[in-house]
């Protein structure tokens, strides 16, 4: 049996994969690649005008078959209703921790491009008391999704989603794998 939705988001914490296992179940599935980041950031990390971003997520979730990557709470509202299921990457602060210092430094050596304009700057990075720093975006919303998000997913306005809960990557992985 083929796999029956079309309408896809993937949640979680930073560095959990979310953009790539989007981008891979687009390829596999058939679907639009819609990464709310892509979306989100100008030039020098310049964030869109919220109403602007807005607009962008909605048509790009106006469509029959697409795949969202990120956790935007004010993009929330547009897909999550649009949406039949959610992929929800809930992996352990530490397997996260690690996944993200790779990621930091490979992107910064490597000078990959990103949404744009915009390459991994690693002085944000050790800025760890400022938003700049993923590491610190990680310890600060870690706690704050594990809470909110069941929070969400057990609420009767998304109660016609889908949730597939993964808890390691290998678990995802292999779920992917089995589509």
């Amino acid at each position: 049996m083929a796999f029956p939705y079309t309408r896809l988001v993937v949640i979680g914490t930073t560095s959990t994969g979310k953009s790539t296992l989007a981008w891979q179940l687009a390829e596999k599935l058939g679907l639009d690649f819609v990464e709310l980041d892509a979306l989100y950031w100008r030039p020098n990390w310049t964030p869109i005008d919220e109403a602007e971003f807005l607009a962008l997520v909605d048509d790009a979730t106006r469509t029959p078959r697409w795949v969202v990557a990120g956790n935007y709470s004010a993009a929330r509202r547009l897909v999550w209703p649009r949406a039949q299921a959610v992929l929800w990457l809930d992996y352990p602060l530490w397997t996260i921790f690690w996944r993200l210092t790779f990621r930091i430094f490979r992107r910064w050596w490597s000078q990959e491009l990103l949404w744009g304009t915009n390459y991994e700057l690693l002085s944000h990075h050790f800025k760890l008391w400022s938003d700049e720093s993923l590491w610190h975006w990680l310890f600060k919303t870690y706690w704050r999704r594990k809470r909110e998000i069941p929070q969400l997913l057990a609420s009767s306005q998304f109660s016609h989603l889908v949730i597939f809960h993964f808890k390691t990557p290998a678990e995802t992985e292999a779920w992917f794998a089995g589509l």
